[in-house]
């Protein structure tokens, strides 16, 4: 427990952790372990064999990124004991991130509290705890807070951006001063102080997302409401242009004709040039299975494309473990 002291220096000028605290801490951060089915979708871009952490957050639920089990035929989690058991997606949330794994066993360890991210300040230090490294974990600062878009079709209002950057960082946990839980780790990118700097931190997905949904995921395996729609489009920002880098192969921006290389112009007979202005203007169409309306410059030709969306979550193979 002394590294994890060294670690959390910071705990002692505001409520130091008792050396049980730290130890229910530690044993409440999971090693998750996926394996992908070969015919998955996702596996060209992701792989077919997915390590990464998690955190117990309920009896027998575990809180993890969700990019770590889509598509998952086998999830086997990993204790501090060391004592592996298997788990099922419970659910997976496509517009946080997040996916809730149940284990099938006892994990041997305490839930750990869900914290208050929305107060967590830039320069303000936390902890993240990894996986395979959960006897080190690293002392973090708040870089920025800032909203975040995703090329995949993803936005965050809030995201917590830190420093120094950690390697394992997929799932891990992010841990304020008190023992909670904050966040949860999804990406490693180079400009965590602010857009177009060079400096490096990982991006967490605040864990106030989860607080108005977690009773619907364990109920019904998704959130409450109408699913987003989605189009399968992979999309970058350059030079005050839209680009589309990418199309989800037999995706709906695909069979519509959409194809790498185009330029997007609007949606919706609206203007956009950022990932936020698209995702708003598709989100705001409304549920999944609308028709989006999209002018794209294809080449040197303007072309009126309607694109039908649909549910995220039904363009993957159905994982054998839900």
């Amino acid at each position: 427990m002394r590294v994890f002291f060294a670690a959390a220096a910071f705990l002692v000028a505001t409520c130091l952790l008792a050396q049980d605290k730290a130890e229910d801490t530690l044993a409440a951060v999971i090693g998750v372990q996926a394996k992908i089915q070969s015919n998955a979708r996702s596996a060209e871009s992701l792989g077919t064999q997915r390590r990464g952490s998690g955190v117990l957050i309920r009896d027998d639920y575990v809180l993890t990124i969700g990019y770590l089990v889509t598509e998952a035929e086998a999830i086997h989690l990993i204790g501090a004991d060391g004592r592996t058991v298997p788990a099922t997606i419970a659910a997976y949330d496509h517009a946080s991130g997040f996916a809730l794994l149940r284990a099938v066993g006892s994990l041997n360890a305490k839930p750990i509290a869900l914290g208050d991210a929305t107060a967590l300040a830039e320069r303000e230090p936390a902890l993240v705890i990894p996986a395979p490294s959960r006897e080190a974990p690293t002392l973090v600062h708040v870089v920025s807070r800032r909203p975040f878009s995703g090329s995949w079709e993803y936005m965050l209002d809030s995201a917590i951006f830190t420093y120094p950057p950690v390697a394992d960082w997929s799932g891990a946990p992010l841990i304020g001063a008190k023992g909670e839980l904050l966040g949860i780790g999804s990406l490693i990118v180079p400009d965590a102080g602010a857009p177009g700097t060079q400096s490096p931190g990982n991006m967490f997905v605040p864990v106030d997302l989860l607080k108005p949904i977690l009773e619907d995921l364990i109920a019904d395996g998704r959130r409450r409401g109408p699913a987003r729609p989605w189009l399968g489009v992979n999309a970058d920002e350059l030079r005050g242009h839209l680009f589309v880098s990418r199309v989800s192969p037999e995706g709906p921006a695909e069979r519509a004709g959409l194809r790498a290389g185009d330029i997007v112009v609007a949606v919706s007979g609206e203007h956009v040039s950022t990932l936020a202005e698209f995702y708003r203007r598709i989100w705001g169409r409304g549920g999944a299975g609308v028709d989006v309306p999209i002018r794209v410059l294809q080449g040197a030709q303007l072309r009126e494309v309607s694109v039908r969306s649909i549910d995220r979550v039904d363009y993957f193979r159905a994982s054998k473990t839900y």
